[in-house]
């Protein structure tokens, strides 16, 4: 069996698990669905203004790329 069997098998498997598994495909990796919406924020370390890919909370702290790894729970 060679490397891409495996893989197509593979596959074939995880498609047959359930119907409502399927259905959830292209959640938040699947797909190019194009461009991500970009939302106006101000660095709560920082105080850079910065665009963040969701609607910020107010009450809750917001990055920038340059804070985010500071404050990563890893």
């Amino acid at each position: 069996m060679s490397f891409s069997d495996r893989g197509n098998s593979f596959r074939g498997r995880d498609s047959n698990r359930g119907g409502s598994r399927d259905s959830n495909r292209g959640g938040f990796r699947g797909g190019n669905s194009g461009p991500r919406e970009l939302y106006p924020a101000v660095c709560s370390d920082c105080g850079v203004e910065t665009q963040v890919p969701f609607k910020p909370i107010e009450g809750r702290p917001v990055y920038c790329r340059d804070c985010l790894p500071k404050h990563r729970k890893f």
